[in-house]
């Protein structure tokens, strides 16, 4: 990209573009059920933005586990208990 060319907008920025998605008759009857007809691009684009501060925030992960190692799955877990008032132990404890 040139100096003179105009950074593109971030993500939820921008004018409104069509496209066309395939998703399997479950997905989209879900998302009418929630959403209604009217509301699906909506929803699609909430859905879409959200995936990418997810992808994000993996490419932030890597990048600090590459730079100082994996974290301490039991350091995770007992930080997470902290913030959350619960115990170190359970579902989802190692991150």
């Amino acid at each position: 990209m040139a100096d003179d060319d105009p950074a593109p907008p971030p993500p939820g920025d921008g004018p409104s573009s069509g496209i066309s998605v395939s998703l399997t008759a479950g997905t989209l009857q879900a998302i009418r059920e929630r959403v209604g007809k009217r509301g699906v691009s909506a929803y699609l684009e909430k859905a879409a933005q959200r995936q990418i501060e997810r992808d994000n925030l993996d490419e932030l992960i890597a990048d600090f586990e590459k730079a100082n190692g994996p974290a301490d799955p039991g350091a995770v877990a007992a930080k997470r208990a902290k913030l959350t008032g619960g115990t170190s132990s359970g579902a989802g404890a190692a991150a």
